[in-house]
């Protein structure tokens, strides 16, 4: 564990400070029965708490279900109230999911309200916007909770080391840590990297990943009187320091991947630096409702360089009208490839068989947790998970500043997004604010001005 303690920069009053756990409640938090709760033989109930739910947060639910898994939704917490009500009436709608409800009134708004839901669950799924997750992730552990939490871990620095030693104290519990990654599941992934980490294709020389779009849309329009932070909160995708810009947010999934590729494996491997060139062309004119877009970037570019000399090549772009394309694709001193195929120099080109048996990642994902839960196997996702969020991080400190960016700098230093150590309430003044005009463009991080450690 000594490379992960490295790597925490979180040291253990801040972590207990910002998951807002007092001594007053380390003693439940450390009772290894309530850790073992669901682990009980396979044909007991696991409760789940469904914190975070909006249209991922359904589909984290659906998938779960899907995976014939023996489970009881037995509360819902969401910033505000509609997402909840909207989910409980959509699951409620359908013959096959209704019998998986016992939620009553276990329905919890409020920047606090994950915190009532973990109390009455097994297993908390954590899907809130990504800054709510580190916190999230720290409370659920401390109570003794396994977790799966969607992508990313966080927006910054400070939600990594947050992670990181959360991820300590899963393992030093035997809880179970999925999380929202799922192309880790998916058998023409397994299958494609590791030919690659055989040397299918020779030695690595670089990868090439790639999450290029049309954008996102806006989630809603502003209620009259609404307060700013709540308003941020429902379209939260568009605010950095709620969604980590798009970089982390999306494309995180492509990084990890090239992450897995280059690290042969290890959970802990990443770049040693990256330098990127980013902006935002589009979100900046008539074509968006730009007084509702938010301050994040429209478009990324980054190359991140590994210690063995190799180099990720990373792109995202939300731009409509432009080639679109999200994959990844790796090049070898041997050959080179695409999910999922490799072709060998002057040699036969394999190609990954489509079976549709295959299970969706998103639901394999599920079905190996219960089957970790049940049956005491370890798994701790979070390693690889935390450490692709935070390559993904070290993205938007090099575009947003134009600076080169070490990863030792950028985990010990870089700026956090997220107001950590202050209290949300719905009459807190948001991180960003709206400027005299009613847009956000000078909360808009410009490179060469930007700093991106504190």
């Amino acid at each position: 564990m000594s490379e992960q303690k490295k790597t925490t920069g979180t040291s253990r009053r801040d972590f207990l400070k910002v998951a807002g756990i007092g001594t007053a409640g380390l003693a439940v938090a450390g009772n290894p029965g309530i850790a073992r709760s669901a682990n009980v033989g396979g044909t007991d109930v696991i409760k789940v708490a469904l914190i975070g739910c909006g249209g991922r947060g359904v589909g984290s639910l659906l998938d779960r279900f899907a995976a014939n898994d023996n489970v009881k939704v037995v509360a819902l917490a969401d910033v505000v109230e509609e997402p909840m009500e909207n989910a409980l009436k959509l699951l409620s709608a359908s013959d096959e999911h209704k019998d998986k409800l016992d939620v009553g009134d276990r329905m919890f708004a409020g920047f606090d309200g994950y915190k009532h839901a973990v109390e009455h669950c097994d297993l908390a799924l954590i899907v809130s916007p990504p800054a709510f997750h580190p916190i999230h992730y720290a409370y659920a552990v401390e109570r003794g909770k396994h977790v799966f939490i969607e992508k990313p871990f966080g927006v910054d620095a400070r939600g990594f080391g947050i992670c990181m030693e959360a991820n300590r104290i899963a393992d030093e519990k035997g809880l179970t840590v999925c999380g929202g990654f799922q192309r880790r599941y998916e058998n023409q992934y397994r299958e494609w990297i590791s030919r690659i980490h055989d040397g299918e294709i020779g030695d690595l020389l670089a990868t090439r990943v790639y999450w290029n779009g049309g954008g996102a849309k806006v989630r809603g329009v502003r209620g009259e009187g609404e307060p700013e932070i709540r308003f941020q909160a429902r379209d939260w995708y568009f605010f950095n320091w709620l969604s980590g810009d798009h970089i982390v947010e999306q494309h995180c999934h492509n990084i990890d991947v090239g992450n897995w590729i280059h690290g042969k494996g290890d959970p802990l491997a990443h770049p040693v630096s990256c330098i990127g060139t980013g902006g935002r062309q589009v979100r900046r004119t008539p074509r968006f409702p730009y007084n509702e877009c938010g301050n994040i970037f429209d478009h990324h570019y980054v190359e991140y360089t590994y210690a063995d000399g190799s180099v990720m090549h990373s792109q995202c772009r939300q731009i409509p009208g432009c080639w679109n394309g999200v994959t990844e694709k790796v090049l070898g001193s041997n050959g080179n490839g695409q999910i999922a195929w490799l072709q060998r120099k002057n040699g036969p080109r394999w190609q990954y068989p489509r079976n549709n048996s295959d299970k969706s990642g998103f639901v394999q994902e599920h079905i190996d947790q219960a089957d970790a839960m049940r049956n005491g196997k370890k798994m701790n996702d979070g390693w690889h998970s935390a450490t692709a969020t935070m390559i993904a991080v070290m993205g938007w400190m090099a575009t947003y500043s134009g600076k080169e960016i070490q990863w030792d700098e950028a985990v010990e230093k870089g700026k956090s997004l997220f107001p950590y150590d202050q209290e949300l309430t719905f009459d807190t003044p948001s991180p960003v604010m709206p400027g005299p005009d009613g847009t956000y463009e000078h909360a808009v991080p410009v490179p060469g001005q930007y700093e991106p450690f504190v």
